[in-house]
């Protein structure tokens, strides 16, 4: 499976598109653009692995594996980028300003049972991030 992620870049907040073979899943929020630092930006753009993890803070969630000079990057439920994010991305259903979004938990669970559906087959998910 390969996911696209095209971006939109704003001082406050980076918006995304998520699709899948064309096909629309949901909206996306993220840091702004701060040349990759740690907690305070967005990944860069390029391509990398998603696999399914699990905290006790985001129970099973997804994580982006093998972000240049980052760990820990993970898919979960978040609202509020500046507020929620640590160089995540939250899915969320509508974008309602930069970094912002509302229900990110339905938009989240429909992401991630989509996700994991392929992840069980033992294939590969693939992210492209794009602007």
């Amino acid at each position: 499976m390969i996911l696209v992620l095209s971006r939109t870049y704003f001082p406050d907040g980076t918006n995304g598109k998520l699709e899948q073979e064309g096909q629309f899943i949901c909206h996306t929020i993220e840091l702004p653009w701060k040349e990759n630092q740690a907690t305070v930006s967005c990944i860069p753009e390029g391509e990398y692995f998603i696999n399914r993890r699990y905290s006790s803070k985001f129970r099973w969630h997804l994580e982006i594996i093998n972000v240049p000079s980052r760990s820990l990057i993970l898919i979960h439920p978040a609202n509020n980028a500046q507020q929620e994010l640590q160089g995540c991305i939250a899915p969320v259903t509508t974008l309602c300003g930069s970094g912002l979004g509302l229900m990110s938990r339905k938009a989240f669970c429909k992401l991630k049972d989509l996700v994991y559906a392929v992840l069980n087959e033992n294939q590969i998910v693939r992210l492209i991030v794009k602007s």
